[in-house]
């Protein structure tokens, strides 16, 4: 980890500054603060640039902070007792993860191993500076909590649709949702999502063969694509309204 240092010359601070807060603006959990509560922040900050496939943390160690996704994209996956890899989920730039070591004096591992599906940057902070911080200062904590509220009502859905849908809705539904996570609203078209078809298949919560026949159905329809282990949204307009149709 380098962590992020300021400079004497105070022209080359004010650029420091700016580059800084443009960093942080990324995450979802700062964008809206203050000035003031974000300079707490910079003071703070630890970055690691990190290569596809690298760990950065495992479900057989104790989270030491939170990160926050500046680039790049994280998968959180777990084991079962056969030691196949199942992803819980998938973190995208402006995401959060580790935050539920936040406030508890318990010292267990963390429930999920942290890999980088993308080359990217991450954000650092230490739980112990964080939580200070998060006392003394409200709208700090006010963002983390709405932050926090809105990734469990977004995981509440997901359990939903793994629980009650059939192979196909349930597949298409999670080409909507990731698609929405790595379209970021810019694009209709060509829409990238790290994942081969047996990850996929793990966020589903089914089979690879399952998936497949579905995914066979929507590439002879022009809506996917698969190459060099990416699905590849190609029209985003009829993906949205497959389930409209179907249902």
């Amino acid at each position: 980890m380098s962590r992020i240092d300021f400079v004497k010359d105070p022209h080359l601070a004010i650029y420091q500054e700016v580059a800084h807060t443009a960093l942080l603006r990324k995450i979802v959990v700062f964008k809206e603060l203050s000035q003031k509560s974000l300079s707490i922040i910079e003071k703070r900050i630890q970055t690691l640039e990190l290569k596809k496939g690298e760990q950065i943390i495992s479900e057989a160690e104790a989270a030491k902070g939170v990160y926050f996704i500046h680039s790049g994209a994280v998968k959180l996956t777990k084991k079962d007792d056969k030691g196949n890899e199942m992803i819980v989920c998938v973190k995208q730039q402006g995401d959060v993860f580790a935050e539920a070591s936040l406030f508890t004096k318990r010292t267990e591992t963390y429930p999920a191993t942290a890999t980088m599906l993308q080359d990217g940057l991450i954000l650092f902070l230490d739980k112990l500076e964080l939580e200070r911080d998060l006392y003394n200062h409200p709208e700090l904590s006010m963002q983390m909590i709405s932050y926090m509220s809105d990734a469990l009502r977004e995981m509440t859905a997901q359990l939903r649709d793994v629980a009650l849908l059939d192979v196909y809705a349930k597949t298409v539904k999670t080409l909507e949702r990731l698609g929405n996570k790595f379209n970021n609203g810019l694009n209709r078209w060509d829409i990238e999502i790290p994942l081969t078809i047996q990850e996929f298949a793990t966020v589903v919560g089914t089979s690879r063969e399952s998936v497949s026949r579905v995914f066979s159905k929507l590439k002879k329809d022009g809506i996917i694509d698969m190459k060099s282990r990416k699905i590849i949204i190609r029209d985003w307009c009829t993906l949205c309204t497959l389930l409209h149709r179907e249902y």
